[in-house]
């Protein structure tokens, strides 16, 4: 093969590795500022957290490992965040009304200013194939999150983020799964709000 063949064909190869970038979209009632500010005291919260997969979910043990981890980065890296806790709900107790589920932070000392609650329904690898990409793939995160003042029930945010990592040629696996939950949740509460 020659020099010009050899330079084409890597030019190609580079052209299908791909680039990958992130988007995010948020539906519903949004956080109107962050749910907390660098360089302000830490807001203190308390973190629920409960799943909703899809009927055929792959793997949803792995993926319920993976959030936790990805939800444990968020907190544990988020300075502007005193977290009381990170506790697991049932997908009933997720579902209670507003002040059922703010009254579950009662009991903490200190009070929390912020009831979280975090439900993934998606987590994990995408690959479409077909027109007019060829492949295209990535991870995806899909969260629906409440944030509630704990005094009086009222819901601050009521919200669907969908968090995609990919692109035309981008394959990626599970083992990235909760750096993106934690990058999902950092997009949706901690960005300039709406």
């Amino acid at each position: 093969m020659n020099t010009s063949v050899l330079g084409a064909l890597a030019a190609s190869l580079l052209l299908l590795a791909g680039c990958a970038s992130t988007t995010v979209e948020t539906t519903g009632q949004r956080l109107k500022e962050p749910l907390c500010r660098a360089g302000q005291p830490p807001t203190p919260v308390v973190v629920y957290w409960s799943t909703k997969w899809r009927s055929d979910q792959k793997e949803p043990e792995l993926r319920e490992a993976a959030a936790l981890r990805g939800i444990q980065d968020f907190v544990s890296n988020a300075s502007c965040l005193s977290v009381a806790a990170v506790s697991r709900l049932t997908p009933e107790k997720a579902d209670a009304p507003h002040q059922a589920l703010a009254s579950l932070g009662s009991e903490f000392s200190p009070k929390p200013e912020r009831v979280v609650l975090v439900v993934v329904r998606e987590l994990g690898p995408k690959v479409v194939v077909g027109i007019p990409v060829i492949v295209e793939g990535g991870t995806e995160v899909v969260v629906d999150l409440t944030v509630l003042e704990p005094q009086t029930s009222v819901s601050l945010a009521n919200m669907t983020t969908q968090w995609r990592h990919g692109g035309a040629f981008v394959i990626k696996g599970v083992k990235t799964l909760d750096q993106d939950m934690s990058a999902a949740l950092r997009a949706a509460l901690l960005s300039g709000g709406s």
